[in-house]
């Protein structure tokens, strides 16, 4: 279990670090970094788009997920409650409904209709499109923190079932199957 209740999280001998930050710190406290060969500009440009999928992408998923009330019914609420029985299920539910509503009030989200919300994630994906162009990986030839995050969050877009889930960007649905086979597939 995550100590932060989030992912993503490693277990690592008696120690579970989770979310990408600390996971990344901890690793390079390790002696080994995604990102050693990158020059100081192209780190402070994978930080940038780094920030814009946690803006975009991670709060456009929340909202999908928690405010769209189809989605809530459907997926969510089933997904999310699943593991814990009557009454319990329905209160942490809730609990969470309530959060990341009071969230994307915060952030000036809550107003938002799911048109909006899909013309924020297709924005970025076009950004991540532009940035990725015909590169295997966001920079050099080599996979960087950046193209965890993305693969994370658009492996879940197009993996997960949701009322609307297009994705209409080859470069980044050929991105993630590239990561995919190469990281994730048994290779017997």
């Amino acid at each position: 279990m995550s100590p932060s209740g989030k992912v993503p999280f490693i277990h690592v001998g008696n120690q579970v670090i989770s979310e990408l930050g600390p996971i990344v710190q901890f690793v390079k406290a390790k002696g080994h970094s995604l990102s050693d060969g990158l020059d100081e500009v192209q780190r402070a440009e994978m930080k940038a788009y780094m920030e814009l999928v946690n803006n975009m992408l991670l709060t456009a998923e929340l909202y999908i997920q928690w405010c769209d009330e189809a989605t809530l019914e459907e997926i969510t609420m089933p997904r999310y409650s699943s593991p814990y029985s009557w009454p319990l299920n329905y209160a942490l539910v809730l609990q969470k409904k309530w959060e990341i509503k009071r969230k994307m009030k915060a952030i000036g989200w809550a107003s938002k209709t799911m048109e909006q919300v899909y013309e924020d994630v297709d924005q970025c994906c076009q950004a991540l499109s532009q940035r990725l162009g015909t590169q295997p990986y966001f920079f050099n030839k080599q996979p960087t923190e950046l193209d965890a995050l993305v693969f994370g969050h658009l492996f879940t877009i197009l993996t997960t079932q949701l009322t609307n889930d297009e994705l209409n960007y080859s470069n980044l649905i050929a991105f993630c199957r590239r990561i995919e086979q190469h990281y994730f597939e048994d290779h017997d």
